[in-house]
């Protein structure tokens, strides 16, 4: 996502680079590519142009420090003022009530029903909550059963009224049942349409005024751009939701509707859409967001996915294999399969600092592991706990097993090698210096 913008604002940027101080005219020059990527991110342009005339009137007269170029210096008024466009705070979810009702809405194909699934598997895994799907699209049969799979996949109760074409009845008995039976949040989906039209907004607006509820979530396709931003409009001049969620944030996005839907809306991005997968959720962070667009990555929320993956049990049981020289292949494929947990390889890489520039163009498969887990599985139990053993007959019979090459398998096995060594290395003085101060970051 935003790669196209991204690539616009650091070649706008650029321009500064060499310069000895910041200038009416360079900074002009600069700020008009600023612009010119911000329109072709599909941004407003009275949003854009407003953008610029900020970072212009923060940028002249700016003294600057020895430590910063003016490129430098640059980049973090820009870098500032996208955080403020995009909201400044992170804002949280509101949980209060007892059951907490959310509310969500939406066109047809924004992903609304999917993302109904994605909350509840948020709230369910992080936040410790009972959570109950509600199916309140009357219209669409296949937006009903979709519930029912998506509950089903993620193991959450969904409640439907087969036959019942009242929204607002079924929304109303589903919160009733939810608390009789210790459902301590109700999300509700509700139907869309393929364009804002009378009909919609009365039944939604309906339901609403029926329920209640603490959250009214408005779920818009971000590949949709400045029309995602026209609609969220529509829908808050009748509903009045509390935020927005930003779907399909991985696909070819320009990223205007990202940029600009909170100036537009006055209302913040609570959440985001980066996959097809149930865990593809993030909570939206303004600043976060702001050093992808600028190239910087992203290495606390990197942090944060690493840490959800993180067992302190099985890290004191690697510990004590590492330090007998114990450590297997069977050990290698639990962290293979706990890096695999924490999303796409090509969002993950995105937010190492740097790493998205360096491997743009190049197509980063999410099967990047297959193979390694191929040849994993090919061996037998004592060949992963002892490696050495595996010789050059060992080595056809694996790669045949496996469908790669014996060279493949090599290469394997001196990657694990070294590995081992470096792991060993790590054990120790520096090492468990460094291990025990991120011990206590935690």
């Amino acid at each position: 996502m935003f790669d196209n913008l991204s690539d616009k604002l650091d070649k706008a940027l650029h321009v500064l680079k060499g310069h000895g101080s910041i200038t009416e005219v360079n900074v002009a020059e600069t700020l008009k590519e600023v612009r010119r990527a911000l329109l072709d991110a599909d941004v407003n342009f009275k949003i854009a142009k407003e953008f610029t005339n900020r970072v212009k009137e923060k940028a002249i007269g700016e003294n600057v420090l020895t430590t910063l170029q003016p490129g430098q210096l640059m980049v973090k008024i820009v870098k500032d003022e996208l955080t403020e466009l995009m909201g400044g705070e992170t804002e949280g979810i509101n949980l209060s009530g007892t059951p907490t009702i959310i509310l969500m809405s939406g066109l047809q194909g924004s992903g609304k029903t999917t993302f109904s699934g994605k909350l509840a598997n948020f709230l369910k895994t992080k936040k410790t909550k009972k959570p109950l799907l509600v199916a309140c699209d009357v219209y669409r049969p296949a937006a009903i059963n979709q519930l029912h799979v998506v509950g089903e996949q993620i193991k959450v109760d969904v409640y439907s009224e087969e036959g019942n074409m009242d929204p607002v009845a079924i929304a109303k008995n589903a919160i009733a049942h939810a608390k009789q039976n210790g459902h301590n949040v109700v999300i509700v989906d509700t139907a869309g349409r393929l364009a804002v039209d009378e009909e919609m907004m009365t039944e939604i607006a309906n339901i609403h005024k029926a329920i209640s509820p603490q959250e009214t979530l408005f779920v818009v396709d971000s590949m949709t751009g400045q029309d995602a931003v026209n609609t969220a409009k529509a829908f808050n001049d009748r509903l009045n939701f509390e935020g927005v969620v930003l779907t399909k944030l991985d696909g070819d996005t320009r990223g205007g509707a990202a940029i600009s839907i909170k100036s537009v809306v006055n209302k913040p991005i609570k959440f985001i859409g980066t996959g097809e997968k149930m865990d593809a959720i993030d909570v939206f962070h303004p600043s976060r967001m702001a050093d992808r667009i600028l190239g910087m990555g992203d290495v606390v929320s990197l942090v944060e996915r690493a840490q959800e993956q993180f067992d302190e049990e099985e890290a004191r049981k690697l510990q004590k294999k590492i330090a007998k020289n114990q450590f297997g292949f069977d050990d290698f494929l639990k962290q293979i399969q706990q890096v695999k947990k924490m999303g796409s390889m090509k969002d993950l890489i995105g937010m190492i600092p740097g790493a998205g520039k360096a491997l743009k163009g190049m197509d980063i498969d999410d099967d990047a592991f297959k193979h390694i887990e191929a040849i994993i599985h090919s061996m037998t139990p004592g060949e992963r706990s002892k490696p050495a053993i595996i010789n050059a007959s060992r080595k056809k019979r694996i790669a045949k097993g496996s469908g790669t090459s014996v060279q493949q398998v090599n290469q394997l096995l001196k990657q694990f090698d070294q590995m081992s060594k470096m792991m060993k290395m790590m054990q120790g003085g520096r090492g468990r210096q460094m291990m025990q101060m991120m011990g206590k970051m935690r």
